[in-house]
């Protein structure tokens, strides 16, 4: 399996750890990356993170729905952890989220001069207490080019698949996006046989096997339709496969992240050894991008 090239960092593999409660503490991002990571992407860093949520994750047979939002550590406690992962030059994206599109490129600004080379906008989290049910071209690009005027860094701007998305991923390009992620999770719920309401008490962040096929038939219909910018794949990764079809639609790189909820590190570790099984006798794989 080749190296890949994604926003200036260069990985051993495309496979990379999304954002979540896995990634919110320096231990689990170095353990991840010993376990074959390609690069982890750190658990949302975010100035005034939502207080007082009832924050849990629920297992389906198929994925899971999680309330989550963002990491509740603070934003100097992350600069000193990524300033220590960079001193030791691992693979490491940032993920950002602020409250207003210039609070965000503040925080770039403070992430950029922790040494980290690569940021990923995690702006279309639905798990906030107001729900985001209606992202749009206009906030996508206010988020996303407040960033770009703050920070030289290579950034990547997460977006759920759903309507409008071709639009979404233009106003991600006219903000000075250099990649794009597809897919954050979608609203998802789930009935509580006690009692007949919404477990969690509500529709939050659906995540799993059950969103592959669609993210995949997003990503395609993008390069179907002329989008060249390098894509990071997300959704539904359990194998070595689900990578390789990725590849296969046009991502770049993947991101797994729900599969390592369960063994996280021996789960990793299957999912890298497999796909360098499959991915060297796939052929035209766009395992190397220029940004």
């Amino acid at each position: 399996m080749s190296d890949v090239t994604i926003m200036g960092l260069s990985l051993k593999n495309p496979v990379i750890v999304g954002s979540g409660l896995l990634t919110d503490q320096e231990r689990n991002i170095r353990t991840l990356l010993a376990a074959g990571a390609g690069a982890v992407v750190t658990k949302t860093i975010h100035p005034n993170p939502p207080k007082d949520l009832d924050e849990r994750i629920l297992r389906l047979p198929v994925g899971m729905i999680n309330s989550t939002t963002y990491s509740k550590r603070s934003v100097d406690h992350w600069l000193k952890v990524l300033r220590s992962l960079t001193e030791d030059q691992l693979p490491i994206i940032a993920s950002l989220h602020a409250d207003t599109p210039s609070e965000l490129g503040d925080l770039a600004a403070q992430v950029q001069g922790t040494g980290c080379r690569a940021l990923e906008l995690g702006i279309s989290c639905l798990n906030e207490e107001s729900g985001l049910e209606d992202d749009n071209p206009d906030r996508v690009y206010a988020y996303t080019s407040e960033t770009r005027a703050r920070t030289s860094l290579p950034l990547s701007v997460k977006l759920a698949i759903g309507e409008g998305l071709e639009d979404r991923v233009r106003a991600a390009i006219a903000g000075g996006a250099d990649a794009i992620t597809v897919s954050d999770t979608i609203s998802g719920a789930a009935v509580s046989p006690d009692t007949g309401g919404l477990e969690l008490g509500g529709v939050f962040g659906y995540s799993g096997p059950g969103i592959k096929p669609l993210v995949l038939a997003a990503i395609w219909r993008l390069r179907k339709r002329g989008f060249v910018l390098p894509i990071m794949g997300v959704g539904g990764i359990s194998s070595g496969r689900d990578v390789a079809d990725y590849l296969h639609v046009g991502a770049n790189v993947t991101q797994v992240y729900t599969a390592l909820h369960t063994d996280m590190r021996a789960t990793l570790q299957r999912i890298v050894t497999e796909a360098e099984q499959v991915i060297p006798r796939t052929a035209e794989l766009p395992l190397e991008v220029a940004t």
